[in-house]
């Protein structure tokens, strides 16, 4: 019965209308929701990468075997990080210029989310380009950066431009660190949880945690900022922040705080709230729009079906069979038309991706299910 009525009302050109208010309207809604739902998971991608994991437990002291064996216990990766000013020279200790920098001591597995930049293994100018500009034919500071998973080795450190201009060195020359000298390998561009702190303004120095203890440079007054950055599912980092909220507010415990997106960093926080809200505002307007096409459309079927509903009624239908047909021929055409609009929303969605490229990371995460069903409710 449903399906003839469903096949009749098509031939006849009556379901048409409502089949394309339908459609229309899964698109736009669609298509506003896999674009939002791939930038908001994006966002949050960036931030845990800007944060340097899921959760950093800062503090001004080295952590105590306690919370190192929390995190494993956990199930979580985990890296520890130092990063403290000191200065840095030229050649030997005792020859050379010197120059405040940002050192930062890391350990393989770092960083837990995003990349290094690094520049590719060419030659760098031994002198500043201001003063030579006759050797910056072939020099250039600007060249594109590659990304890469590793960390400098036992004796090298990586500098960023800034450090080679102000010492006049280049790749492969020695620099000291305290009483350590080590060759320089790689010229680092950009880090990912680098932060706003004053200290990071000045040109960072990448070192291996293998050669801190030969510089000399750890002492019981030095002023070093460590950070336990861990990274696991959902479940894993909710039990270790649960975890970490109560241990940095204990008594004994002195100069440790928590960062998570949600708590921590109120500038990262605040980014993500409005984001959140810009899009959900749109996609909530393509709801609205969806809505009232498929509403003026399903009120244009309904009435001019009035006079069916009368004939099958003096026939001795009752009114729970005619029901139960129009029920099954909205649902059956609301499910073949919220499958096209869903298909047309994707497609649609892949093309606002394409006209944003230079405004937004084209390389978005892959959307969630919320939009597909937000679009088969929106058809229902």
């Amino acid at each position: 019965m449903v399906g003839k009525a469903l096949w009749r009302d098509a031939r006849a050109g009556e379901l048409r209308l409502l089949f394309v208010a339908v459609s229309l309207g899964v698109a736009a809604l669609s298509s506003v929701g896999f674009l939002a739902d791939r930038i908001e998971a994006g966002l949050q991608r960036d931030a845990r990468q800007l944060l340097g994991g899921d959760a950093v437990l800062v503090s001004d002291h080295a952590f105590s075997p306690e919370v190192t064996d929390k995190v494993q216990g956990f199930g979580l990766r985990s890296v520890v990080t130092l990063t403290f000013p000191t200065m840095a020279r030229s050649g030997s200790a005792l020859e050379g210029q010197s120059r405040l920098v940002a050192l930062k001591v890391v350990t393989e597995g770092y960083p837990l989310r995003g990349q290094l930049q690094v520049l590719p293994d060419l030659d760098m100018p031994v002198v500043k380009p201001s003063l030579a500009p006759e050797l910056t034919n072939e020099t250039d500071y600007d060249r594109p950066s590659v990304p890469t998973r590793e960390v400098p080795r036992a004796g090298e450190v990586w500098v960023e431009p800034a450090i080679l201009e102000a010492l006049e060195i280049k790749p492969g020359s020695i620099i000291s660190l305290g009483e350590r000298t080590l060759r320089i390998s790689k010229v680092l561009v950009s880090e990912p949880d680098r932060g706003a702190g004053f200290m990071n303004f000045a040109p960072r120095i990448m070192m291996n945690q293998a050669d801190l203890a030969a510089t000399g440079l750890v002492q019981p007054a030095s002023r070093i900022n460590w950070r336990l950055a861990v990274a696991g599912n959902t479940r894993q980092v909710a039990e270790f922040t649960a975890w970490a909220q109560t241990y940095v507010k204990q008594a004994d415990v002195r100069g440790t705080r928590l960062e998570t997106l949600e708590a921590g960093r109120p500038e990262m926080r605040q980014t993500l709230d409005r984001a959140e809200k810009f899009l959900h505002l749109v996609a909530l307007l393509a709801a609205l729009l969806s809505a009232v096409a498929v509403a003026l459309a399903a009120r244009s079927f309904a009435a001019g079906h009035l006079d069916d509903c009368a004939m099958l009624r003096v026939l001795g239908q009752s009114q729970q069979d005619i029901l139960r047909v129009y029920l099954g021929e909205f649902f059956t055409a609301g499910l073949l038309a919220s499958g096209f609009g869903l298909a047309m929303g994707f497609g649609l969605h892949q093309i606002f991706v394409q006209l944003l490229v230079g405004l937004v990371d084209t390389d978005l995460p892959s959307a969630g299910w919320q939009p597909v069903w937000q679009g088969l409710g929106a058809g229902f």
